[in-house]
């Protein structure tokens, strides 16, 4: 099953949109969708009721707030619908927040380490998913251990027992500009994890193309507020809507 999961960046209690990986630039989501008047988190779930919600906690990332800022209503949300949060982890017990107010934990590369999504995986099977950060063409990371190339760093991972993979390209969120086919493709070849993308989803058919390169799912948010991904799929999946 190809799954459709929906992005929602949380800042100030607030759902806004990304455009190309700038933060501080994103506004609110109810400033420009097509499908929602509301940026309030709860609110835009009870409509769209999605299966699967990824959230950024930007407070969180961006060092300006503890997780305690936007917990109460990540907590609401994954009451609702299945949650993977992402605030930049990079230790156990950042790790343990997470797990505590959402059912899966983000480890991205930008902020953790080998060694932390070694020990998160294993303690906590299943449970963890790791985003393969890139922007300009390069993987975003700290830690000396992780390998310069997304497909040697896919080998690494492929020995813990993860949820899943993101493949995440901040150049293209929220950009609706598209994606490298050739390049997923050899993701998939090397990775015994399920690969999600996220990042330049641009309409319906962009999906059924990432369906077809072996992809097992697409975060969305943009393409859903500009009326080009039907929000239907986000609760009843591709391949529902692709019998209509």
């Amino acid at each position: 099953m190809f799954r459709v999961v929906f992005v929602m960046d949380i800042f100030n209690r607030s759902v806004v949109l990304a455009k190309g990986g700038v933060r501080e630039k994103y506004l609110h989501v109810s400033d420009s969708s097509a499908v929602c008047s509301s940026s309030d988190p709860v609110s835009i779930i009870k409509l769209l009721q999605p299966r699967e919600v990824y959230i950024a906690d930007l407070n969180v990332l961006q060092g300006k707030e503890p997780l305690e800022a936007n917990a109460e209503i990540i907590r609401e949300v994954s009451l609702r619908a299945d949650t993977m949060l992402d605030f930049g982890i990079s230790s156990p017990e950042g790790v343990n927040k997470a797990l505590s107010i959402a059912g899966t934990a983000v480890i991205g590369t930008e902020t953790g380490t080998i060694s932390a999504i070694k020990d998160a995986a294993f303690e906590n099977p299943g449970r963890i998913s790791v985003s393969i950060d890139m922007k300009h063409g390069k993987v975003l990371k700290e830690d000396p251990e992780i390998p310069e190339s997304p497909f040697e760093i896919v080998k690494v991972l492929n020995n813990f027992p993860l949820k899943d993979l993101i493949f995440l390209d901040l150049d293209r969120v929220g950009t609706a500009s598209g994606f490298d086919p050739e390049f997923l493709c050899k993701l998939v070849e090397y990775s015994r994890h399920s690969v999600l993308l996220a990042g330049g989803v641009k309409d319906m058919e962009d999906l059924f193309t990432l369906d077809r390169l072996g992809i097992k799912g697409a975060l969305v948010a943009t393409a859903v507020h500009s009326g080009m991904v039907s929000p239907d799929v986000l609760n009843s999946g591709l391949k529902a809507y692709n019998k209509r």
